[in-house]
């Protein structure tokens, strides 16, 4: 069984590969010269962010420079729909019903990619280069077929990735895929760091000093992610004698960030989409927009607080269902005490979820902004803020206890086998 585990791990190798190949593959008739000189002086923005979720795939134009965005924004959309209308919300709880919401989410993500690689397209037709040559090499309008073409390939392939990766995999292949992504940047990054120190435009003591805020907000995650409220059970003397040979659960465990890593994605992509649309004008007024609204400044980091707290609440309202608990641990003959079984257990699971999320939310949305804001004032990278670190923690520590669980099932399947 110790192979089931091996190959999926393997699978999962496999493809954050494919990924990073897909990565190097550039969008056809772009001039790759004008566009690193651009990205060279837009590091500090959206697209600087957006370059860093993607894992360096939008400054070489990859097929792949919209990343998992777009699939991720209508994952969002459909969520807010599904909480709004009730018809929608069953659907996903059917069986039947949950193939066609995805199929719903992937013809959304289509629409939502040909809409910015429209924009990104028709942006980079009035790029120029330091000597004035254009961006593109070839004509205007096939140059928009063969890019709306080539980022919609790349997007599909990447929602397929994370598809296979959840489905034969370990882990959530979304989540991996954006951890990848920030992983792969972090070698050029702290590269980066250590020749702006040796050449005397960052000082040692201010690498020291993101090194500890950085290590401060590793610890923090660790801390608050693996805490837990145990809500304690108990079950009638008839239901523990019938399960004698059953491994019965004595408490409910209650995540202090019951929404994992999924908030300060979703805000990340809620603001990204207008903000890269807004990258592509050269109108004055939508320029000094677009700087407002940088990451790194107050009303970014301000409105990615409200927005992670936001999710947070809203996700985990989803992730965690209190009837579904109250009515499994009714029909076992278990009861928490001093909690009547039924509605008083719903409504009391409910009231520690709330509390503990509100927490939570907290938590969240302040290791996405705080040391972002610190570290951006620092002169450093996107990959030592926050937003990145908490997502690479998360992450980590998510697949681990996911390769933790696959193995013990395994113990137990070999412990079976043993018996027969």
């Amino acid at each position: 069984m110790g192979n089931a585990l091996t190959q999926k791990i393997l699978i999962t190798l496999g493809f954050l590969f494919a990924y990073r190949v897909l990565a190097y593959i550039p969008t056809p008739g772009v001039d790759l010269g004008v566009i690193k000189e651009f990205f060279d002086s837009n590091t500090n923005n959206a697209l600087g962010m957006m370059n860093m979720f993607s894992g360096n795939a939008v400054e070489r134009l990859s097929i792949i420079s919209l990343g998992i965005m777009p699939y991720i924004t209508a994952s969002i959309v459909m969520e807010l729909l599904a909480a709004t209308f009730p018809a929608l919300g069953q659907m996903k709880k059917e069986r039947d019903g949950m193939q066609k919401y995805m199929q719903i989410i992937r013809y959304f993500t289509i629409f939502i990619t040909v809409v910015q690689a429209i924009g990104v397209s028709m942006g980079l037709q009035s790029m120029t280069g330091r000597a004035g040559q254009s961006a593109v090499m070839i004509d205007p309008v096939m140059f928009t077929v063969l890019t709306t073409f080539s980022m919609l390939t790349g997007t599909m392939l990447l929602m397929w990735i994370g598809e296979q990766i959840t489905q034969k995999g370990i882990g959530n292949g979304i989540s991996l895929i954006i951890f990848a992504g920030i992983v792969s940047g972090l070698p050029s990054a702290i590269g980066n760091t250590i020749r702006a120190v040796n050449a005397g435009e960052m000082n040692f003591l201010l690498v020291l000093g993101i090194l500890a805020i950085m290590l401060i907000t590793i610890l923090a995650i660790i801390y608050v992610e693996l805490g837990e409220r145990r809500v304690p059970i108990s079950y009638s003397r008839k239901t523990i004698m019938q399960n004698q040979s059953k491994r019965v659960m004595n408490y409910i465990p209650v995540k202090v960030n019951l929404s994992g890593v999924i908030p300060p994605i979703f805000a990340s992509a809620v603001l990204m989409f207008p903000l890269t649309m807004l990258q592509a004008s050269t109108n004055p007024i939508i320029t000094a927009i677009a700087d407002t609204l940088a990451p790194g400044g107050i009303v970014f980091n301000v409105a990615t607080f409200f927005l992670v707290v936001f999710f947070a609440f809203f996700y985990a309202s989803i992730a965690f269902n209190a009837k579904d608990i109250a009515d499994n641990l009714k029909r076992q003959g278990g009861f928490i005490p001093g909690v009547r079984p039924g509605e008083h257990t719903k409504e009391f699971l409910n009231e520690v979820a709330s509390r503990l999320t509100g927490s939570g939310a907290v938590y969240l949305g302040i290791i996405s902004t705080v040391p972002f804001a610190v570290i951006s004032g620092m002169g450093a990278s996107f990959y030592f803020g926050g937003v990145s670190v908490l997502i690479i923690v998360q992450v980590a520590l998510d697949t681990m206890r996911k390769i933790e669980a696959q193995r013990t099932m395994n113990q137990y399947d070999t412990l079976g086998n043993v018996g027969l």
